[in-house]
């Protein structure tokens, strides 16, 4: 997905729990009749571990002959994770990968120094009225990675370890929780999860993630005796003992990792922890230095105004 501009989600620490570091609400943006909730990254926090982007994509329904078209955009630095709770979207790369993904699969795709994807509803989807609704976040990459080479890997939902308890519903993403270990390797500390809880079923997070964030997709959840309802973002404090309750059947996703190397710069599609790495992604996209997505290659989206660069804060 591409950054879109200008999108600042709300961010406040007033009245929280002990437990709760701050509540982030998501952005609401519309991208030609489909919606987008931003969460990450906000004014007052930047990131959660290594995530620092995070995008609920619909729920949205689209008609035959419709569909998302997310035209050959550029990526440095970051590594996109693709989630999908419904509907299907075919994943293009100047690697030459060319990927569906379906609901509870997961793609990697990482940018290192440089890579270029398109998003767009498959042949077969558009042929029919077809959805599309979930998650795509990016992760920040070490220092000793972000300029090093592309890669993509794909995960199927049935290569997601998972953990059925009495009222839980557990889909191991990434990292090691609950007894589980994802199959899938990071080059920084990653927790993510895909969590159904039923009424009244309690989770304990976690508590060796230095960083965790809770982003509550649907129900609402009981934490320290204060409610918190979908579509929002709960950031934890380190250390804290946390377990949440679902007051009503939820929906969840539970994400984190160790805290970043450093702060990062992040300017469109570009992630980077120097601001001449970003410039210089702006500049190489701008002159066509960048790959070209093999069987997508006629259309792209053009750079932003290069002018607003110089604003970016880290």
């Amino acid at each position: 997905m591409s950054r879109l501009a200008d999108q600042e989600p709300e961010c406040t620490s007033e009245g929280c729990p002990e437990a709760v570091e701050a509540v982030i609400i998501p952005r609401t943006s519309d991208i030609g009749g489909f919606t987008v909730e931003r969460a990450l990254p906000s004014r007052k926090k930047r990131m959660i571990g290594p995530f620092v982007f995070w995008d609920q994509m619909g729920p949205g329904e689209f008609l035959a002959g419709d569909g998302i078209d997310v035209r050959p955009h550029p990526h440095i630095g970051l590594s996109t994770v693709t989630y999908l709770f419904d509907g299907t979207m075919d994943h293009r790369d100047s690697l030459g990968t060319h990927m569906t993904i379906k609901p509870g699969d997961m793609n990697l795709m990482t940018a290192g120094g440089g890579i270029v994807h398109s998003e767009r509803t498959g042949v077969e989807d558009r042929a029919r009225t077809s959805r599309l609704y979930g998650i795509q976040s990016w992760l920040a990459l070490p220092k000793i990675h972000e300029e090093g080479g592309a890669a993509f890997e794909h995960f199927g939902a049935n290569e997601l370890p998972t953990l059925d308890a009495e009222g839980l519903e557990v889909q191991l993403i990434m990292g090691e929780a609950f007894g589980l270990k994802s199959p899938v390797e990071t080059p920084w500390d990653t927790l993510y999860a895909n969590v159904r809880m039923a009424a009244g079923a309690l989770l304990p997070l976690p508590k060796d993630t230095e960083e965790r964030g809770i982003y509550i997709v649907s129900g609402n959840i009981n934490l320290s005796g204060t409610t918190y309802g979908a579509g929002q973002m709960i950031s934890l404090r380190s250390g804290a003992d946390v377990a949440v309750q679902a007051e009503a059947d939820t929906h969840l996703m539970l994400l984190g990792g160790a805290v970043m190397d450093g702060p990062r710069y992040i300017w469109w599609n570009f992630v980077g922890s120097r601001l001449d790495q970003v410039r210089d992604a702006a500049e190489r996209w701008q002159a066509g230095k960048f790959d070209k997505v093999p069987g997508d290659a006629e259309e792209f989206i053009p750079l932003p105004d290069i002018k607003t660069l110089e604003r970016v804060k880290a």
